[in-house]
C-alpha cells in the first residue's frame, strides 16, 4: 500500500466527518435526504475501514518494523517496548484506523437519531390531522 492510497482514503474520511458535523433540521425531507447519504456513506467507510487496517497491518509487518524490532531486541528492550516501537512507526496508519471505526460509530448512531425525528414528525403529523 502506498502513500497515496493513504492519502486518498484519509482524505475521503475528511468528507465524512465533515458530514457528520453538520446539523441536520426536522424537515422530514431533509432527514430523508440525509439518511439516504448516510446509508452510503456507511458502506464505503466500513470498506475504508477494511482497507486502512490492511494499509496498518502491512505497515506494522513491513520490513521496518522488523528490524525495529531486531535492534530492540539486541538491546534488550522488554516486549511492550518493543511493540510500542513498532507502533511508532505506523503512528499515522493506526490513528486512520481509530479514526474510521468513530466514522462508522457516528454514522449508526445518526441514523438511529433520523429515525427517531421521522417517527416523532410522524406521530405529530397524525396527532394534529386526528386531533388525539
Amino acid at each position: 500500500m502506498d502513500a497515496k492510497e493513504y492519502s486518498r482514503i484519509a482524505d475521503e474520511a475528511l468528507e465524512m466527518q465533515r458530514y457528520l458535523e453538520i446539523t441536520c433540521s426536522d424537515n422530514p425531507v431533509e432527514v430523508v435526504e440525509r439518511l439516504k447519504k448516510l446509508n452510503v456513506y456507511q458502506a464505503r467507510a466500513g470498506f475504508l475501514l477494511a482497507k486502512s487496517k490492511a494499509i496498518y497491518n502491512s505497515k506494522r509487518s513491513s520490513e521496518i518494523a522488523i528490524i525495529v524490532v531486531e535492534i530492540a531486541k539486541q538491546n534488550f528492550l522488554s516486549a511492550k517496548a518493543q511493540n510500542a516501537l513498532v507502533d511508532s512507526i505506523a503512528g499515522d496508519e493506526g490513528f486512520l484506523v481509530d479514526w474510521l471505526d468513530r466514522i462508522c460509530a457516528a454514522i449508526v448512531h445518526q441514523q438511529d437519531v433520523l429515525r427517531s425525528i421521522l417517527s416523532y414528525e410522524k406521530e405529530n403529523l397524525r396527532l394534529n390531522n386526528t386531533g388525539y
